[in-house]
């Protein structure tokens, strides 16, 4: 019994090193074991010519004895007795597998107990396993420990691949690692690797054509470091697994070039002082990531280096605006090319600006995400509801929004809120798995994860990712090129997104069969001017897919994902009884549930047609019904500006008016009841309130009341500073044909 219970159940009680391969198995990098020994975690089997070298230097009858060779302690002994000191030990390979597990001084006594325990251990293993055994843990020099850690620091490439020459000279090594080293005795550790390839060649175990190539090797100058590829990644992995050996889902060919155009875009924005970048390549087929770059600049270690910004919530900027766009078509709010107002807007000191200062008046929707228009975002946003997409941002996957939504409030389109790229490249890729009609499952980066079927359902259709894609699929690229005439450009359905104050650049691209997500900017939070997400993390973006194979254009989806629709064609709302020109357009479902066209009504006109009367005006033979494309005033003050072709309505012919003609509106305050906090300005005094109205008469004069006493009048640019008390006020404006329109507020210092 006791000879059954001697030998421990665990023979090795080391650490090992975090090691991690691609997914053909190839190494990408390592970390050293906890007692700073380059130990890799054991593999079943020992690489087959380094264990014939092994065999044939150390025990050449290791499949002939049951761990223990009577004749080669005998040996042994009589070459001591001889010697007066010990100069050989007569340890089989199973003997020296146990001395290695024990790390005992080496007496008789231990020899002793390495030979009982050395036939304990072939009668719990194969000689294949002890092999294995000895292979993982035997030195190698330094601290060099197990013949893939010894191949990869010598040779630099795995144990698998060893050639003769580099077998024989790590089957030598062990035998005495301290005093035969690269550094010192290369000659006689020459000549030892000479002479059991000599012994090879004899056995027949090489021919002469392997035997002399193998002489002609010449010995390895000094160690290697080992690969560093997805260092981030690497990093990880330590944390999570320490002491494992991880079969990642990383690609190493393409790892190796993602990282290259990272280094070469990093040597380009390091003249703007703009340090950092990260980027991610999923396949979108098996959600597995192919490519895991945390940062360009691992090796550096310069501030922010190590941090890995894959994982790291930044602000989001406009990177979330194609989730708003999709969730709100497919919950029928809007059509593709519903006009969505760009006009200024103020909600409770919240005046969000579009990147480029300017306002348009009204945008189809489908625009608007496809030029990133901040201020129709925000009024899409906040018809769709805070707490709604708070709650659809959630379920898609997003995992840093961790304070309720109204903390958040409308800013959440504009990057208020924090996401990780890791969180917004799955979103994508939910998106293009769900329009090809694969089930949700995590992204994956070890192959051994089961991604199994996500327990929470998509809360994309396909018919919104299909409309959705359709719009950002045309976003203009930063080749400033049109790509649609070039072949060889395949199409990518991409958004960008900058956060405020020029701190985080995004760019998030999707294809059926691939998603790639890029980040640039600082890690430290520094702001630069030039981090805009179209002129750097863009251009990344594209290159990267220009790494990756050309994959077809999704298809339509079926089955009721989407119904056909005739819509305006100037609204986009669906066709009213008065719109003149319509499309018939695919649209999601529920869409069929928005209102008509609001804007065209019919009107009837004088037949010079410079003014507009009612029926009792004029007779019916004489006025002329005509349909008209109509804004609200505010709109169309700024939307004429971009649009020559739109035309105001005419005014009512004298005499013949209508006191409920509303050709004035509101720009700020947009409420007939307001609530107003005062500014304070840099003396500690309140500041000054500015209101502002739109007419769609250019040439109008309009009249301010506050409280019912006048105040001042405006034309062309109507708007109005004024210092006001803390309390309610009562704003009137009286345009010079009488028109009136009036708003409460409620001012408040701050």
């Amino acid at each position: 019994m006791a000879y059954l219970l001697c030998l421990p159940r665990r023979l090795f009680d080391v650490p090992y090193a975090t090691v991690v391969t691609d997914r053909h198995g190839e190494l990408l990098g390592a970390r050293i074991a906890a007692d700073g020994q380059w130990r890799f975690p054991p593999s079943d089997t020992a690489p087959d010519k380094f264990a014939r070298c092994l065999i044939a230097f150390e025990d050449r009858h290791f499949y002939l004895h049951n761990g223990v060779n009577p004749a080669a302690i005998l040996r042994a002994f009589v070459q001591n007795v001889r010697a007066r000191r010990i100069v050989s030990g007569g340890s089989t390979i199973t003997m020296q597998t146990i001395r290695l597990s024990r790390g005992e001084r080496r007496t008789v006594g231990e020899k002793l107990v390495e030979i009982v325990l050395a036939t304990r251990l072939e009668c719990r293993y194969s000689k294949r396993e002890i092999l294995a055994l000895y292979a993982a843990h035997a030195p190698f020099g330094g601290n060099v420990v197990g013949v893939e850690a010894a191949a990869w620091r010598y040779f630099g490439h795995s144990s698998a691949e060893l050639s003769w020459a580099e077998a024989a000279m790590l089957a030598v090594l062990p035998n005495a690692p301290s005093m035969i080293h690269l550094s010192r005795n290369r000659e006689a550790l020459l000549r030892k690797r000479n002479r059991l390839l000599r012994e090879l060649h004899r056995q027949g175990v090489i021919d002469d054509a392997d035997y002399e190539l193998a002489l002609s090797e010449a010995l390895p100058e000094e160690p290697l470091p080992l690969p560093a590829l997805a260092p981030h990644l690497v990093a990880d992995f330590q944390q999570t697994r320490p002491g494992e050996r991880i079969v990642s889902t990383i690609d190493k060919g393409m790892q190796s070039q993602v990282e290259a155009v990272l280094a070469r875009w990093h040597a380009e924005f390091a003249q703007q002082d703009i340090r950092d970048m990260a980027a991610i390549i999923v396949d979108v087929r098996t959600a597995r990531v192919l490519a895991y770059c945390g940062n360009a600049r691992f090796d550096e270690r310069q501030p922010g280096s190590q941090v890995d910004i894959i994982r790291a919530p930044r602000s989001t900027g406009s990177i979330l605006k194609p989730l708003l766009y999709c969730a709100a078509m497919q919950d029928g709010d809007i059509l593709p090319r519903t006009l969505l107002p760009d006009i200024p807007i103020n909600v409770n000191g919240f005046a969000p600006q579009n990147f480029s200062l300017q306002f348009e008046g009204a945008v189809p929707a489908a625009e608007v995400i496809a030029r990133s228009l901040n201020v129709p975002s925000v009024v899409l946003l906040r018809r769709y509801g805070v707490p709604k997409f708070y709650d659809f941002l959630k379920r898609a996957g997003l995992t840093t929004l961790r304070r309720p939504a109204s903390h958040y409030g409308l800013s959440l389109i504009l990057g208020g809120a924090e996401a990780t790229l890791w969180d917004v490249t799955a979103a994508y890729v939910d998106m293009a798995r769900c329009l090809e009609g694969q089930p949700r499952i995590p992204l994956a980066l070890a192959a051994d994860e089961k991604q199994r079927r996500s327990t929470a359902p998509y809360v994309f259709t396909p018919g919104g990712v299909w409309l959705t894609f359709q719009s950002i699929k045309e976003v203009n690229r930063p080749e400033d090129i049109d790509w649609r005439t070039i072949p060889s450009m395949q199409t990518v359905a991409w958004k960008t997104g900058t956060s405020y104050g020029f701190r985080d650049a995004w760019a998030v691209g999707v294809t059926p069969r691939y998603a790639v997500g890029v980040w640039v900017g600082n890690a430290s939070g520094e702001g630069r001017p030039g981090i805009v997400g179209a002129r750097t993390a863009g251009p990344v973006l594209f290159d990267l897919f220009n790494l990756l194979p050309a994959a077809t254009w999704f298809d339509v989806p079926g089955d009721g994902a989407l119904v056909e629709a005739e819509v305006c064609r100037q609204s986009g709302c669906l066709k009213g009884r008065f719109c003149d020109a319509s499309d018939v357009v695919p649209i999601c479902p529920n869409g069929q549930r928005t209102e008509p066209c609001p804007y065209h009504i019919r009107v009837n006109l004088t037949p010079d047609g410079r003014f507009r009367v009612y029926e009792n005006c004029m007779s019916e033979a004489s006025a002329v019904p005509a349909n008209w494309f109509v804004l609200p005033p505010a709109w169309e003050w700024y939307y004429r500006q971009q649009h020559p072709e739109y035309r105001p309505l005419p005014p009512f012919m004298p005499g013949c008016g209508d006191d409920s003609d509303r050709p004035m509106q509101f720009i700020y305050p947009q409420d007939a009841f307001a609530r107003i906090t005062l500014p304070r300005q840099l003396d500690g005094t309140p500041g000054v309130v500015t209101f502002e109205l739109a007419h769609s008469d250019p040439n109008a004069t309009v009249f301010w009341h506050i409280d019912g006493n006048y105040t001042a009048s405006t034309r062309d640019f109507h708007k109005l500073s004024i210092h006001l008390d803390p309390g309610l006020h009562t704003l009137t404006v009286v345009d010079d044909r009488g028109h009136t329109l009036s708003a409460t507020i409620r001012v408040e210092a701050s």
